[in-house]
């Protein structure tokens, strides 16, 4: 620890940390622009100069590291002369454009000039103008704002690893732009109007449509992806302005990706909001009393083996439970969670969740990564990734990273082994040249992919990997390296509350094989949506969701339910770490919260559940399983490998992600416009270069 004095307090602080981090300890307040907590330093804005005992000028706090017994003055008459010059001069030639700013209320610049400015300007000089550049569909750009911290640049640069932003000419003639002026690459692009601290970058959609002060802000979480990002949905009565991240260290630091900050406008678009029955070939609008007792007779006319059912990506907790409980109580075990057919085990927890954590990708020394694009299938974990790898050259803090499938850029290199299954086999053998690396690995871990897990020979590629995993330490006493990474936010909680076949059960390939060999007469749909109407047979199928996508347009009966910004609701991650949803708005039209529906069918039925409440749910869902008692929490798996009588061939078929657009993976982004102008602009750019 390294002793210290600012403002005649005595501080101790890590060495190696700079003033500015020593002042933050001290509960001193640093005003800063360029600085940010999660990029390199840069040191350009000179706005927190402070004094140095024995040193004739200022100094910036922000690179100067700590030194035993330095002395820091940080409000002395020097320091505000020079706060108030630096001020002035950034304010030359910043335009009066606050009245229309998007980032009035919330930017910086205007804060720290009201805490720290001069009153007037010396200056009478015409102010320079920039032209705008263009970004994007995502990113509105008044560059004459721009007071080059270069925040912008060194995220683009460090954490989202697409190196696309930078600065031109010197002096008074600088100005930042990407290259070319194209659409931004990133998934990640978005945190950048977060990072600005003036109003040079602003969100081009939330443009002229608010102000800060006039939204209702609500804590929620994400579930376009299996990450659970922390996010705070901005409301103005019944319409959803602006999604923004949540600080969370553990899951998404500071950052989301831009699927989750601006697909929000696809909650607006087809929208079911009442109930509808198919009559004559066509859906007709019902009440729900009406539905309801058509469903009870159609679940009623036919015998519990006629009868099955799938969860989909995006269903919360409290459906699931209340739907098996009806299942099970009509005796039916033919349902499942797993609707592209992954071989995940409900019973061994340990191999169907993230184990080491996200926060412990950054104690890795080498990570494996087995059939994902993680970079559009999480961008948030695919950024830690590279957090990670930024981390080369200190000491003890070496890193290997290889993948096996398809080559993609990551936005880090790493060691390609090859596409296919068989590369397991060999190092499982110890035959593979990365086995030597491998062997040195104190803390290695391996990320599986969907895209190893939904083939016919998962199964011995999910034993392969487990056996790896326990030859070369990936789960020891202090440390388990054994990580499945999902796609659906819904998935690891359906799996915890055991909604897959019970005795003697189909599973999803069975399941829709019956509807159309006629076995299963009815078909009860929550949330399906990526399966393909088709396979669904003549069964009657009950849907129960919120958008009109492919499962509502092939159903017999909808039942409207709610979106995630309109419930409180229950997501476990991919981590399997337990998060809630909070209602933001009201639901639209007639529709109902999923698991009221669904007890309201229970009642139909006649079937006496126990419970009636919302709270009776998560009593139950706590029944079920215990790790729902612990909220935000990672209750940990105890490690068990999978028993296999039966090894099967490796089938030599390459690899394949289960995304290949990364704007459109849910019927959310699916029908939101601003994801399809994405979809449009960056990846036809990436198409034709």
């Amino acid at each position: 620890m390294t002793q210290l004095t600012i403002n005649d307090i005595p501080v101790s602080i890590d060495e190696g940390s700079t003033v500015l981090q020593a002042c933050e300890a001290a509960g001193v307040e640093i005003p800063v622009f360029c600085y940010h907590p999660k990029l390199s330093i840069a040191g350009n804005c000179r706005m927190c100069l402070v004094e140095m005992e024995k040193s004739p000028k200022p100094i910036a706090s922000c690179s100067m590291p700590v030194s035993e017994g330095m002395v820091i003055r940080t409000n002395t008459p020097m320091v505000e002369k020079a706060r108030k010059g630096v001020l002035e001069l950034l304010l030359i030639n910043h335009p009066l454009d606050c009245p229309i700013c998007d980032q009035g209320g919330e930017c910086d610049l205007q804060d720290l000039t009201v805490s720290y400015g001069p009153s007037q300007s010396r200056f009478e000089l015409n102010k320079r103008a920039v032209s705008n550049k263009y970004m994007g569909p995502l990113i509105k750009t008044i560059m004459t704002r721009c007071i080059h911290c270069t925040r912008c640049v060194r995220f683009s640069n460090e954490v989202a690893g697409v190196e696309e932003m930078g600065v031109l000419y010197r002096g008074e003639h600088t100005e930042i732009t990407s290259y070319l002026e194209h659409a931004l690459t990133s998934e990640l692009s978005g945190n950048m109007i977060d990072i600005c601290p003036v109003g040079a970058l602003t969100n081009k959609p939330y443009s002229y449509r608010g102000r800060s002060w006039e939204l209702v802000k609500t804590d929620s979480i994400d579930v376009l992806d299996a990450v659970g990002s922390n996010i705070r949905v901005d409301t103005n009565g019944q319409k959803i302005m602006r999604i923004l991240p949540r600080l969370n260290e553990n899951i998404n630091e500071e950052w989301i990706s831009d699927k989750t900050r601006f697909a929000y406008d696809g909650l607006s678009r087809q929208r079911l909001d009442r109930p509808y029955i198919r009559q004559m070939g066509k859906l007709v609008e019902t009440s729900w009393k009406t539905a309801i007792e058509a469903v009870a007779h159609h679940l009623k006319s036919v015998s519990p083996e006629e009868i099955a059912a799938l969860a989909g990506n995006l269903v919360d907790c409290e459906s699931t439970v209340v739907l098996k409980d009806i299942l099970m109580s009509l005796g039916t075990p033919h349902f499942d969670c797993r609707q592209d057919g992954a071989c995940h085990n409900a019973d061994n927890r340990s191999s169907y969740i993230f184990n080491s954590t996200i926060q412990g990708i950054e104690e890795a020394d080498f990570i494996l990564l087995l059939a994902t694009n993680i970079r559009q299938e999480a961008p948030i974990i695919n950024a830690r990734i590279r957090k990670r790898y930024l981390q080369q050259g200190l000491p003890g803090k070496d890193l290997v990273i290889a993948a096996i499938g398809p080559n993609y850029d990551l936005t880090y290199p790493y060691e390609h082994l090859g596409s296919h299954a068989p590369t397991l086999k060999e190092i499982h053998e110890g035959s593979h040249p990365i086995c030597e690396k491998l062997a040195k690995a104190k803390k290695p871990l391996i990320i599986i992919g969907q895209g190893a897990l939904n083939r016919r020979d998962s199964q011995q590629i999910l034993k392969l990997s487990q056996e790896i995993a326990e030859k070369y330490y990936f789960v020891s006493e202090n440390w388990n390296g054994f990580n499945v990474l999902h796609t659906a936010a819904g998935r690891v909680g359906a799996l915890d509350l055991g909604f897959v076949p019970q005795q003697g059960g189909a599973d999803t390939a069975s399941i829709l094989a019956g509807c159309q060999n006629e076995r299963f007469k009815i078909l009860i749909l929550n949330g399906v949506d990526e399966i393909s109407p088709h396979q669904y047979g003549n069964a009657c199928v009950i849907y129960l969701g919120h958008h009109g996508d492919a499962g509502a347009h092939r159903a017999d009966i909808i039942l409207p339910g709610l979106a995630f910004t309109e419930k409180n609701a229950t997501y476990v991650n991919t981590e399997g770490r337990p998060q809630q949803t909070n209602a933001s708005m009201g639901a639209p039209g007639q529709a109902q919260e999923d698991w009221l529906i669904l007890t309201h069918i229970a009642q139909a039925l006649t079937i006496p559940l126990p419970y009636g409440t919302f709270e009776g749910v998560r009593e139950r869902m706590i029944q079920m399983n215990p790790i729902f008692s612990h909220m935000n929490e990672i209750v940990p798996s105890v490690w068990r490998k999978i028993e296999s009588r039966i090894p099967e061939t490796l089938s030599h078929l390459d690899f394949k992600s289960p995304i290949d657009n990364f704007y459109m993976t849910d019927p959310i982004s699916r029908h939101s416009e601003i994801m399809a102008q994405c979809c449009a602009e960056i990846l036809g750019k990436k198409e034709a270069s």
